[in-house]
């Protein structure tokens, strides 16, 4: 609201209590009540009579050209590069190598994780193993 918290409303309504009396606060309370609905009303009146200028003045017309300019679609670049049959723009011969050594580097590291997890794999295989049974030393009497 104004930056009031419950407790300030609380002591507020208290103060206005105390101050006002408990038989005029319903009376002040359907005043106020009664001045924000004309408040909020004349301030939906302004809003609504400013939208009518704006459309009459052609605002809307103008920021719709302004969107359909704005919008590549509309100003036909798809069109021009499906006829030219470019669909990316090429690159230079260092990004081409770099993107080459990230996509080694890449395949590099799921080759390594690959190889880990199966190491892993094999690791528990083992030891879930049933181990072979080994004879009891015999006892000497």
């Amino acid at each position: 609201m104004f930056g009031l918290g419950w407790s300030e409303l609380l002591v507020v309504g208290i103060v206005a209590l105390i101050v006002i009396g408990p038989k005029d606060l319903p009376g002040l309370f359907r005043t106020m009540g009664q001045f924000t609905g004309k408040a909020r009303m004349m301030a939906r009146e302004f809003s609504r009579a400013m939208e009518q200028a704006a459309d009459d003045a052609g605002v809307k017309d103008i920021s719709k050209t302004l969107n359909a300019a704005a919008n590549p679609k509309k100003f036909g670049v798809d069109k021009i590069k499906e006829a030219t049959g470019v669909t990316e723009t090429p690159l230079s011969p260092e990004r081409q190598a770099a993107k080459e050594k990230m996509s080694k580097a890449m395949g590099d590291a799921a080759l390594a994780r690959q190889a880990r997890e199966a190491e892993e794999a094999a690791a528990k295989a083992a030891a879930e193993a049933p181990k072979p049974e080994t004879p009891a030393p015999e006892a000497k009497t």
